[in-house]
Parts: C-alpha cells; structure tokens; sequence
C-alpha cells in the first residue's frame, strides 16, 4: 500500500502554478491545473532545471522546464516534442484541503 505525504494546502497553491516540495530530502514539483494536482520529479533530464518553477500550460496539460524550454506532460511526465525525455510521475490524492503525494 502506498504511503501518502502531505505536502500542502490546496489553498495554498492556486490554478495555474506550481511549487517545489520536498519529501524526504527530494525535491518534487507540485501543480495545480484546475483543482487537478500533479507531481513531477523536480529535476529536468537535459542539465537538472528546476522543473517545479516552470511554465505551467493548463489547456495543454504540460510544463515547460525554465531553464532550455524542454516540456514534459503532467500527467505523464513524457516529454510530447522529445520521445525519448520523460520524467518520474508520482501519485497524488486529496484529502479535504491536504494534498498528499506517494513516491512509492
């Protein structure tokens, strides 16, 4: 069974954007898109850019990597321009205002 984390508030995190929060020392990026939440791993595959303070795009469902413009799925982490880039996904569940996040 997986362990679930609270990492956040919902409240504290508003449509559109993302955050970083670490769960045991590893830094994970945390979006909401409409009430959606997502989690990503923080590190981008092409040279390690902070991926939780990238450009959010809500209809597309992506984030854009700050650093060289690389873009990843939320949901899925697969890079939708380069087939090969992907970063790890993670379970995320709400629980009335609590987001929590699995790494499991």
């Amino acid at each position: 069974m997986s362990e679930f984390i609270k990492v956040i508030n919902k409240s504290d995190l508003p449509s559109g954007q993302g955050c970083v929060v670490e769960i045991n020392s590893r830094p994970i990026a945390l979006f909401n898109v409409n009430g959606e939440f997502y989690a990503l791993d923080n590190v981008c595959p092409h040279r390690g850019g902070p991926v939780g303070e990238g450009f959010v795009d809500c209809a597309n469902l992506t984030v854009q990597c700050p650093w060289h413009g690389w873009t990843f799925s939320l949901a899925s982490g697969a890079s939708p321009v380069i087939k090969v880039a992907k970063v790890e996904t993670f379970e995320v569940k709400v629980e009335g205002d609590e987001v929590k996040v699995s790494l499991e």
